[in-house]
């Protein structure tokens, strides 16, 4: 079942990457999604990962010590994925001229959709580490870890429009909040345009709360 031992998870160490382990690893991945979004991930199995990708349980264990492990190297997939559109969009907006707050908020959102079937997933798992002190741990790090690589773009972003951060570590958690909070409703009211407003609104809010303009530029 998806709770596996967490203690392999921290202590797993990295693995040889040749082309064929890394197009293994990859269809175990996309099948775990499969399988995750169907099953749900306390009920799925290591079985049925290998089943939906066509490999053997050796083939997932030479990649994988856990569906833990699994979850956290999809999870950083998705997020490596995301960073690298942030700075897309940023390199891109530099190259616009010049952008205003509200805009930079609307390339975000754009950036940041939301997905219900990554959603169910995450909650389930987030459930499921809640139980377990050394997985909590390892995802409370790798978090933090994401916060740390997303601020730089941030930090440039805001720069463009004149303004900096105050507090750093409340602002990333601030967003990761308003984000995860307004998702979900965003996916109970779907078709709910005042719905997106807020979600929009508040992340302004959340910027202008925990940003200043810098001095040079106010008038």
């Amino acid at each position: 079942m998806g709770g596996s031992t967490s203690s392999s998870v921290a202590d797993a160490k990295p693995r040889r990457v040749t082309k064929r382990r890394a197009e293994t690893r990859q269809r175990l991945l996309d099948a775990a999604l499969l399988v995750f979004a169907e099953e749900g991930f306390g009920r799925a199995s290591v079985e049925d990962v290998c089943e939906r990708a066509a490999y053997t349980r050796g083939a997932f264990y030479s990649n994988f010590s856990s569906l833990d492990e699994l979850f956290l190297a999809m999870w950083e997939q998705r997020s490596a994925a995301l960073l690298e559109s942030l700075g897309e969009s940023l390199e891109a907006a530099s190259q616009a001229g010049a952008l205003s707050l509200e805009d930079g908020i609307d390339r975000l959102l754009d950036l940041i959709p939301v997905d219900e079937r990554w959603y169910r997933i995450e909650a389930e798992f987030t459930a499921h580490a809640l139980r377990d002190p050394l997985l909590r741990g390892v995802m409370a790090a790798r978090e933090s870890q994401i916060a740390a690589t997303l601020l730089p773009f941030i930090d440039r972003a805001l720069e463009r429009v004149g303004r900096h951060v105050t507090d750093r570590e409340a602002f990333a958690a601030a967003l990761v909040a308003v984000h995860d909070g307004t998702a979900v409703q965003c996916l109970v009211e779907p078709e709910e345009q005042a719905v997106r407003k807020r979600r929009r609104d508040l992340f302004l809010t959340v910027i202008r709360a925990y940003t200043e303009q810098n001095t040079e530029t106010e008038e």
